[in-house]
């Protein structure tokens, strides 16, 4: 017996089996051993000591919960409780797991707490809910869940963010800040809400839970100017890329981020793709997106003409109008005639190939006409020349003269993949679109003008079709002209329908941005405003926010989230903006467009977690490396991720969302 003898790999000893035997013994007896394991029971109050109960290694994290629960003498419902590691900064959930598999020794400091806890939520329209929230599971269905409660669909379009840190005199008047509670509203499970007059049932239970609903899906009152005032606005493009560094991290807890009990966070619209929006469904959705994209506006986080905010203005003072006197549960007449803004309004992620052989069969349809074409150059003072232009497929191309287009063309300009913006004066005649194409050592700024609304609202929906790789061919082309043709007239002065040229009612701090209040006096707005206001007024409330949330898609800088990098070999910080369809490489400068890549035309994409730079790879063997200066990379990688996981919902899917693969697509490493 004693003959026989084991190695041991790690020491330069032998060992008889007797002997191992026995050591085998005293190491199981040494693992079985009890210790005490000290936890604070949240329950028990904040001044009583944290309880100390004896456990072996062995234990699994139930029995941990059953010896607290037992210790405790509380009788009560412990179902929602669960156990938090401070010095991990996480939750133990898996209660199959045995303390010694989950890594916990005596020097553990653990906490037995709700998993789910009040939370101050800021809407878009500026009111604060208070709720209970999950604050164990991912964010991201964290979200889900405050989304279901809301009756707000496709939750995964949405997320929370940290809010602007105020200054501490506003803080002493936040505490009288008025709450809209909800705490008692139970966490439904299901995905599809009963509906009770229009409204989630769980809202019809009380006048006060009604009042809620009301709130949530029609729009408030502006808030009084000096309010407005006090509001953060963006000073710069510097600034814009802050806003976006505050955004939560999907795939963790609100408590390992830091986030306690009744903190406040902003849910906010985060993917600018509105998938499925159906006015019979989403009155809060609708609401809150408009009020989201109203305050972008009025805050000058996004820019638009004098013309456009004039039309902007009169849109809210409609909205606003009807919205006292009618709900929007019951504003749901005439729906057929909202399909085309419902088409429009869908954000897609375009050139996926959908296009059918019949159609490519067909003759491709052409634009052809004389335009006004001017390429700026440094120290030119040469303007707008006239050519012929031939547009066919995605290219335009032109020469000197019509007699001249069966020979080769002066220049062939490919739009796919430019950036398209209107340049667009109404009073004065100018209608010109202004051109981004890009070049191997940038972008080609070109504009082109044309004679009236009629050429221009042709030309303009064909480029903006061709920067998304589409032809004259695609269904939604005259769809565009149209809604480009109905957006002109509504700009239009309206001379033949009277219209009281004041109104009292009329707040124009709430109608327009700052900068307009700078450059004109109320007396001088509320006319136009007004004016506007007579192309409008004819529009139901929900038709008069699609249009509005229609136009302001139409804006050249819709949808896009700013973010301070360092591209790799540069020595300057530049400025990226992340869109719904593409990246576009700012020059912090000056701020023009340095570049754009289009996320169809992403091979893959990668992060190097130790030195947090984001490496990005597309067709041609083009490959871009970017840090970020402000922003942790797991927020870029997620906005990214994001948006490839927004391009694979279909209409045809049921409402499950695939969980799993958001995680995977924004995850990276820490995915779950």
């Amino acid at each position: 017996m004693h003959g026989l003898t084991c190695y041991r790999a790690d020491r330069d000893t032998t060992l008889s089996v007797g002997d191992t035997i026995i050591s085998t013994s005293r190491a199981k007896q040494k693992r079985m051993a009890a210790w005490d394991l000290t936890v604070t029971v949240e329950d028990l109050g904040p001044d009583a000591p944290p309880l100390k109960i004896s456990v072996a290694s062995d234990l699994h994290i139930g029995g941990v919960i059953l010896k607290l629960v037992e210790q405790t003498n509380l009788k009560k419902d412990w179902s929602d409780h669960a156990l938090w590691w401070e010095q991990k900064q996480q939750w133990l959930l898996r209660t199959g797991w045995t303390l010694d598999k989950c890594g916990v020794h005596a020097d553990a400091r653990l906490v037995f707490t709700p998993q789910h806890k009040p939370l101050r939520l800021g809407l878009p329209n500026g009111a604060t809910l208070k709720m209970r929230t999950c604050f164990s599971s991912p964010v991201f269905r964290t979200v889900v869940g405050i989304c279901r409660v809301l009756n707000l669909r496709h939750p995964e379009e949405l997320s929370l963010l940290r809010p602007v840190e105020e200054k501490k005199k506003k803080k002493d008047k936040d505490s009288s800040e008025e709450l809209y509670d909800l705490t008692s509203v139970p966490l439904t499970a299901g995905s599809v809400q009963a509906l009770y007059n229009g409204m989630p049932a769980h809202f019809a239970d009380s006048p006060k839970t009604e009042a809620v609903y009301k709130m949530l899906s029609v729009s408030l009152p502006s808030p009084a100017p000096e309010a407005i005032a006090k509001l953060y606005r963006p000073a710069s493009v510097v600034d814009k890329t802050h806003i976006h560094t505050r955004w939560l991290d999907s795939s963790r807890s609100l408590m390992q981020q830091g986030i306690q009990e009744n903190d406040k966070l902003s849910l906010r619209f985060k993917y600018y793709t509105f998938h499925d929006m159906d006015p019979r469904y989403d009155a809060v959705r609708l609401t809150q997106l408009y009020e989201q994209a109203r305050w972008a506006i009025l805050l000058e986080d996004i820019d638009c003409t004098e013309e456009e905010m004039m039309l902007f203005g009169a849109l809210q003072y409609h909205i606003g109008k009807l919205s006292l006197s009618q709900d929007m549960v019951s504003s749901c007449q005439g729906m057929d005639d909202l399909e085309s803004a419902l088409k429009s309004l869908e954000v897609k992620m375009v050139g996926d190939g959908n296009s059918t052989d019949m159609l490519e069969n067909m003759t491709a349809p052409e634009l052809n006409d004389y335009l006004k074409i001017f390429r700026p150059k440094r120290l030119t003072l040469k303007g707008y020349k006239q050519y012929w232009c031939n547009f066919q497929d995605t290219s335009i191309s032109y020469y000197k003269s019509k007699e001249d287009r069966y020979g080769e063309p002066i220049q062939q300009l490919n739009l796919k993949g430019c950036e398209v913006a209107p340049d667009v004066n109404i009073a004065g005649q100018k209608f010109c679109i202004k051109l981004l194409i890009p070049a191997p050592e940038g972008m080609n700024e070109i504009y082109l003008r044309c004679e009236n609304e009629k050429q221009y609202s042709q030309w303009m929906a064909a480029c903006k079709l061709a920067s998304k790789g589409l032809t004259l061919l695609d269904s939604s082309y005259q769809s565009e002209v149209k809604n480009i043709q109905t957006f002109l007239s509504m700009q239009r002065s309206n001379s033949a329908a009277p219209a009281a040229q004041t109104d009292d009612s009329i707040n124009t701090h709430s109608l327009v941005s700052p900068r307009y209040h700078k450059k004109y006096k109320p007396k001088q707005l509320t006319p136009r405003i007004l004016e506007a206001y007579q192309n409008v007024a004819q529009l139901s409330l929900t038709s008069a926010i699609l249009k509005f949330l229609q136009i302001w898609q139409a804006l050249p800088d819709f949808g896009i989230s700013y973010f301070m990098v360092r591209f790799k070999g540069s020595r300057k910080d530049e400025v990226l903006g992340i869109a719904n369809n593409r990246l576009i490489r700012i020059d912090l400068g000056v701020g023009d467009v340095v570049k754009t890549w289009r996320y169809n035309n992403m091979r893959q994409w990668n992060v190097n977690w130790d030195i947090r730079q984001m490496a990005i790879e597309f067709d041609g063997n083009i490959n871009i490396a970017f840090s970020c200066v402000n922003a942790d990379c797991k927020v870029v990688h997620e906005y990214i991720g994001g948006y490839i996981f927004m391009s694979t919902r279909a209409r045809q899917q049921s409402d499950t969302l695939n969980e799993e693969l958001f995680h995977k697509l924004t995850g990276g490493h820490e995915a779950l």
